[in-house]
Order: structure tokens, then sequence, then C-alpha cells
């Protein structure tokens, strides 16, 4: 089988290409990538070199580059995405333009091309947000109420899938995960921030109350959904896929990630708040599970710490990138750190 994996250079993109490719060597991978600040090709040095893998620099957004890149493709998964809230509230026609056109022209090549499957990743930020004693929780028959530039723009590419499978039958499944966490991610995310942030005796900043809410969901257990959902999803379904963590605020999370580095309270630093932060995310998984037999392999704790042994070994990968464009950005952001 040959995939093509766009914005496999990011990092839950770089991790599928590595489960993908370990799992199933026979088959031959493509990954397009911009290589916007946050790809990053050291993810995947280790498989660089081998013949069934092979890298091409390119715009989503480009007609002539998906069109040459989708001929001879069986099966697309579409990572591909501007994903930072905070930056899509600084810049939100960036994020419209690769989220929403740039799926766009994807789609045309795939229909175009016969592509047997088209797998979106997609958000549970598309779902809006949910009170902290809110009893309900976000599955797939959840209406959109996205509240941010990013969600927005990934709600119309949600869209837009949907409409190609109902207009067009192409075949699509789409798979709406929780906050990712692992390695190789870029250090602009919370446990990524807070983890090289420690490692470098800097303080860590947290917003507002600290009391927001999220789902955490391991990078590689989120491979293995979208595996599952390839082999056995049901062509037009959506899948809702989450983790194991239930009303884990922001700030608890960081005070695990402080404890297993031997750090203290102090190194938290409270910041103002960003514009229109969602209170919580929470995620029904049942029907991924019920239907496909997923379900995460471990819980967070154990995952947390895993994460952070590794990006303890790997300093270098990390602090090559805090640096450059990063450290513009941080300064910005974080003007009071």
């Amino acid at each position: 089988m040959k995939l093509l994996v766009t914005g496999g250079a990011g990092f839950i993109g770089s991790n599928f290409i590595l489960y993908w490719l370990k799992k199933y060597p026979q088959d031959f991978v493509v990954n397009l990538d911009k290589l916007t600040y946050a790809g990053n090709l050291e993810n995947l040095t280790s498989v660089q070199d081998n013949p069934n893998y092979k890298f091409i620099q390119g715009d989503i957004c480009s007609l002539q580059v998906v069109s040459e890149v989708m001929q001879g493709v069986d099966t697309v998964v579409h990572f591909a995405a501007e994903s930072h809230v905070d930056r899509s509230i600084t810049d939100p026609a960036s994020f419209v333009k690769t989220n929403v056109l740039g799926t766009q022209v994807l789609l045309g090549a795939a229909l175009e091309n016969k592509v047997k499957r088209f797998h979106h990743i997609s958000t549970d930020e598309v779902y809006g947000s949910l009170n902290l004693d809110d009893k309900n929780i976000f599955n797939e028959r959840t209406l959109y109420d996205p509240r941010s530039p990013y969600s927005a723009s990934k709600a119309g590419s949600d869209h837009l899938v949907k409409a190609y499978y109902h207009t067009y039958n192409l075949p699509i499944t789409i798979s709406n995960c929780s906050n990712n966490f692992g390695p190789y991610q870029f250090p602009e995310k919370l446990i990524a921030l807070a983890i090289t942030n420690l490692l470098e005796g800097k303080k860590v900043p947290v917003y507002g109350d600290g009391l927001y809410v999220r789902d955490w969901l391991y990078v590689e257990d989120h491979c293995r959904a979208i595996d599952l959902i390839l082999e056995k999803g049901k062509i037009g379904e959506t899948y809702c896929v989450g983790g194991l963590t239930e009303n884990l605020s922001n700030i608890s999370i960081l005070q695990k990630i402080i404890k297993l580095l031997g750090k203290t309270d102090e190194s938290l630093e409270y910041v103002k708040d960003r514009p229109g932060h969602d209170r919580r995310y929470a995620l029904d998984w049942s029907k991924i599970k019920s239907e496909l037999g997923w379900e995460p392999l471990r819980d967070f704790d154990e995952w947390l710490e895993k994460t952070v042994n590794w990006y303890q070994e790997n300093k270098q990968w990390w602090k090559n990138i805090k640096s450059g464009e990063y450290k513009e950005y941080y300064k910005k952001q974080y003007a009071k750190l």
C-alpha cells in the first residue's frame, strides 16, 4: 500500500510515520510537509534512508504539488494543519488558508486520483467549550461550536471532508482527538513547554487561574487509533479519540511534572489569560472502543513520566528548536517571563 501523509514532519505526523513503517515495513510512505516552524525532519532521522519512505517539501495549498504527490496513492492520512490556538489569535488568515483551503486542494486531488481512503485528523476543539461542572461530554453527535480561529478553521475542514463524501462519494473517515502529548512535540504546547522550561531552569507560564481542563491522549495511542480506523472504520464515519484523564486541570498537570523533575511550585508563573480561552474539553470515545476495539494502553501518569524521561534524554533535540523564530515568538507571547 502507498500512503500519503501530510504534515509528516510535525509532532503527530512524524510519530505516525515511525509507527507505521515499524508495523507495516512493506508499505511505502510519502511525507508531504511544508516545513513551517513546527516541522522538523530530525524527528524522522531513523527512517530517512528507508527505501520505503520519501520526503517531499511542499505546500498542501499548491494544486500542482498536491496533484503530483497524489498519483498512485492508496490512502491519505491528513495531519497537515496550523494547530496552535495562541498563534491563530494573532494570525487567523494563515489558519484559514492552510486548514480550509489546503484540505480542499487535497480532497480534490484525492477524488481525481480515486484514492481508496482519505482519513482526516481533527480535534475535539471544534465542539466548543464545557463548564467545569458540566456533566455532558463531547461525542460524535455533538453540534459544532468552535470558539477560536484555530478551531473554526478545523471545523470548516471537517465539513469539507464530509461534503466530499456526501457529494462525490469520496471514501473518507474523520477522527476528532483530544490534546496529544509525547516525544517530538514542539515546545509551545503545555506539557512540552513545561518540561523543557523546567529543564532549562526557567519559569513555566500558567494562563489565568490554571483550572482549564483538557483530556490528554498519548501520541502512540492516537497512532494506534488511526491504524484501526483505516483497517476497520466505516466509510463516512467520525470517531472520537480521547485519553484517560478526567477533569485534570492544567495546574495539576504542571504540578505532576514539577514533582517528576524535583522542582517546586515556585517554578510556576501566572500570566494574563488568552482571549476566548475554552474552559474544559472532555471526550466520549466509547464508539471507537465498542466498534473497533480501541482504548488507551496505559494511564496518563505512566505516559507522562515516559514523556518527561524522553525530553530529559533528548535535550539536544529540543534545544535546537528553542531558538530563532520560536524564541522571538516566546518573548512576544510571554513577555512577563
